[in-house]
């Protein structure tokens, strides 16, 4: 259970960085099919959200 745990704080950093990613340097480009600003903003968020839920998680586990 430890492996899943870190797995998903490890993604969860992962999704957090690749949105900032996006937000440092893809802030020109324009594509068709999606805003990169609406998915920079929400990689952001659930990267995040994901991380704080692996921290709480491991907080709380019993010793």
């Amino acid at each position: 259970m430890r492996n899943l745990g870190e797995r998903s704080l490890w993604e969860g950093g992962g999704i957090f960085v690749a949105g900032l990613l996006l937000w440092l340097f893809a802030a020109d480009v324009e594509l068709p099919v999606v805003e990169l600003t609406k998915a920079r903003v929400v990689m952001m968020c659930l990267g995040g959200a994901q991380t704080m839920w692996c921290l709480y998680r491991a907080a709380r586990r019993p010793a």
